[in-house]
């Protein structure tokens, strides 16, 4: 095909940046319009002025193309930890992290909204957003882990995974209302309510973390249905318990 000016400008790292944003855009477009059946990678990358060659240059599948700034926020959620305060609650740089996910989305409200109702009715995009959402957790759980470690907990890998889990789910809680909303709701005020429940549950005081009633193991069995302030304030009350 002949070269457009948007074919050109994946010649440097931020070029690139912008043309997966571009046939992101494109794509999302499309599957809106036409239906994601119907629509096809060629019709995605001509509707962003590349080929079909350039398309598979950065992603494998239609699938992939709906969570085109997925590697970007993995990768700045990264740099916030190696440049946290080493003194600073590893709860709140965790929470801080995780935030570049729902500013990405209320940056980009037409999209994120178009991928909201896609992802609701399409199944393997619905799957590809939970292994999304996976990712997220396993990044946080590592960061978790090695701070909890370093404060010398001993169960840090159990603490870390379930803080993990707490601040992923705290962090969809608010995503989804958000987008039900329309983007209406003030999802920073939203945000710091759920993560200041989970900072009460899971936070540290002195280096150590809190509420570690050792050397039990905390089991908890709730309702799907079970609200996340419930959820948290319950977990957050068993850990803070004095052991019997």
């Amino acid at each position: 095909m002949t070269e457009t000016p948007r074919t050109r400008v994946g010649a440097t790292p931020a070029g690139r940046r912008q043309l997966r944003r571009a046939l992101a855009t494109a794509a999302v477009d499309l599957f809106a319009a036409n239906g994601y059946e119907a629509t096809t990678i060629d019709d995605i990358a001509a509707a962003a002025g590349v080929g079909r060659r350039t398309f598979f240059r950065y992603f494998d599948s239609k699938d992939d193309v709906l969570f085109a700034n997925h590697d970007e926020i993995v990768a700045e959620m990264e740099q916030v930890f190696e440049t946290a305060d080493p003194a600073r609650d590893p709860i709140e740089v965790a929470t801080a992290a995780v935030s570049l996910v729902l500013e990405s989305y209320a940056a980009e409200l037409d999209v994120s909204l178009k991928r909201f109702t896609l992802t609701r009715t399409v199944p393997s995009l619905r799957d590809k957003e939970v292994a999304t959402v996976d990712r997220y957790q396993r990044v946080l759980a590592r960061y978790l882990q090695d701070r909890f470690a370093a404060a010398g907990d001993e169960a840090a890998t159990l603490r870390a995974a379930v803080a993990a889990a707490a601040i992923a789910a705290a962090n969809n809680h608010v995503l989804r209302r958000w987008l039900r909303s329309g983007g209406r709701d003030d999802i920073e005020a939203a945000a710091t309510e759920a993560f200041a429940l989970v900072a009460d549950a899971f936070g540290t005081s002195g280096g150590k973390c809190s509420g570690v009633a050792e050397p039990g193991t905390v089991v908890a069995v709730l309702s799907t249905a079970t609200p996340l302030h419930e959820v948290v304030t319950r977990i957050g009350a068993v850990l803070r318990a004095e052991p019997r």
